[in-house]
């Protein structure tokens, strides 16, 4: 085995969290349907190289419940919590979760980038997780509020990422069985 870089994600050093990707969240987001899609293909790509999932609700009782596209690839014993504060460390019990895990960095994607994503990230680093943000599984709802949150995440140390890009640094290699797995994810096309 060779050295990679420290700045690619891989098997071994992430953790995966989906933040609040809600239906009525979804709905009102541009690109709803395509942030879906690239979610479920990195949690399909997640489970290949048994990467933990975390899972957020904001607001559940009025926001509604994780969309089933997601939800059905969850495996079991993946707990989805719920909060009402806009980051994900405003839950104790998933914050140190997360704080204790070894894994340094964690791939965040979600709704809405500009609110909730933007501000689990900041507080992710605060407690010093490297964040990799899969910037094509996010979505506001105005394209300006997208385009400043980037600015804002890529300025503040966050790395920007795809999905395509990450669910290959994940696998890492042509040479094993996953591989196959993977490209096909990667030729999926959303309908």
């Amino acid at each position: 085995m060779y050295n990679r870089s420290f700045s690619l994600v891989s098997q071994r050093n992430c953790m995966l969290m989906m933040v609040d990707m809600q239906e009525r969240i979804l709905s009102a987001a541009a690109g709803g349907d395509m942030v879906v899609f690239n979610a479920c293909r990195l949690i399909e790509a997640a489970n290949e190289f048994s990467i933990p999932v975390f899972v957020t609700e904001q607001y559940p009782e009025k926001l509604g419940e994780t969309v089933p596209a997601i939800a059905k690839l969850l495996i079991a014993g993946t707990r989805c919590f719920t909060k009402r504060a806009f980051s994900i460390c405003s839950i104790g019990e998933l914050c140190e979760l997360v704080e204790e895990r070894v894994e340094p960095k964690v791939v965040i994607c979600g709704v809405e980038l500009h609110v909730c994503v933007l501000q689990s990230a900041f507080d992710l680093m605060a407690i010093g997780k490297e964040v990799i943000v899969v910037t094509d599984a996010c979505a506001c709802r105005f394209q300006n509020d997208y385009d400043i949150a980037l600015r804002r995440l890529e300025s503040a140390g966050a790395t920007l990422t795809t999905t395509e890009m990450t669910m290959f640094e994940w696998c890492e290699t042509s040479d094993t069985a996953a591989f196959k797995k993977i490209s096909k994810l990667a030729k999926e096309r959303l309908n």
